[in-house]
């Protein structure tokens, strides 16, 4: 069992701080921006200390393969409507893939993107056209996350993410991030969750899976909202993110959570502790 979760980047320590505070939680991997999500500017990566991060993770037993990255909200590949959108999607994302590599880290998470006004097909098919104007360097995996359906999210079904793979020229160097929360709410039951990796397996196959978000939801099945709850305070609940976590067809898969925090303060050393031992405890989320 590979747990994780999301945790900050910033001054002075950079990617060394990011592990330093995925090792506070009892993490065994962890996932991070490069930068703000919500914007351009980036710090070189001369300034992140990549290697000192490295060198930390090494000690504790981590290959870089755990440093999970993020790409930025703002990348959204099935836009078709505005140019400009489109060009920043190609031209930030190919900066984004070369700052994974430079790191020396391995998977690259990334929104498929919405459609807004047109429709799924054209979606899926502007998604193609979009990452096929990419390279992608042979040491770097981009994970295409499964989404809600929110509005008009494309890769809320296996379906339209194995049709965009399919599309690919680089097909080899693309994969999956599965969402718990967002495949909860897109409508999948993770009540038995082989038989959900079976489907996956059927549709995508389990080999392009590399990384799992392990979140709870605030939303009933099939609600295609994409709210995310703290492990064992959703709907998901926690014996099935347990039997989630310790299914050993994803055991070589980081599970990295995204869960909300609570009072201003991270959960995940508690959610992690929890997950570890088998056993929840409301009362220990109450921080």
């Amino acid at each position: 069992m590979i747990l994780g979760c999301h945790v900050q980047m910033k001054a002075p320590e950079y990617l060394l701080g990011s592990v330093k505070e995925a090792l506070s939680y009892g993490a065994d991997a962890c996932m991070v921006y490069t930068g703000a999500p919500q914007n351009t500017i980036r710090k070189p990566i001369s300034q992140l200390k990549a290697a000192d991060a490295a060198g930390l993770m090494a000690e504790n037993g981590m290959s870089m393969e755990r440093m999970i990255i993020h790409a930025p909200y703002i990348i959204n590949p099935a836009n078709s409507v505005k140019p400009e959108v489109a060009e920043l999607s190609v031209s930030f994302l190919q900066q984004e893939i070369q700052r994974v590599h430079e790191i020396g880290a391995r998977y690259l998470v990334l929104h498929p993107g919405a459609y807004t006004v047109t429709d799924l097909p054209t979606g899926i098919q502007t998604i193609i056209h979009q990452l096929n104007l990419v390279d992608v360097p042979s040491d770097v995996t981009i994970a295409l996350e499964t989404m809600s359906g929110k509005g008009s999210e494309v890769g809320f079904r296996f379906e339209q993410l194995a049709e965009i793979l399919a599309g690919l020229q680089q097909n080899e160097r693309y994969g999956v991030c599965l969402d718990t929360c967002h495949i909860n709410d897109a409508g999948y039951d993770l009540t038995d969750f082989d038989d959900v990796l079976d489907s996956f397996d059927h549709t995508i196959g389990l080999s392009r899976l590399h990384v799992i978000h392990l979140n709870d939801s605030k939303n009933a099945k099939g609600m295609k909202k994409d709210r995310h709850a703290n492990i064992g305070l959703g709907t998901i609940g926690f014996d099935v993110l347990h039997q989630i976590a310790v299914n050993q067809r994803t055991e070589n898969i980081a599970k990295i959570l995204e869960t909300p925090y609570i009072n201003k303060k991270p959960p995940y050393g508690i959610e992690i502790e929890m997950l570890k031992n088998g056993k929840f405890d409301a009362k220990k989320l109450e921080l």
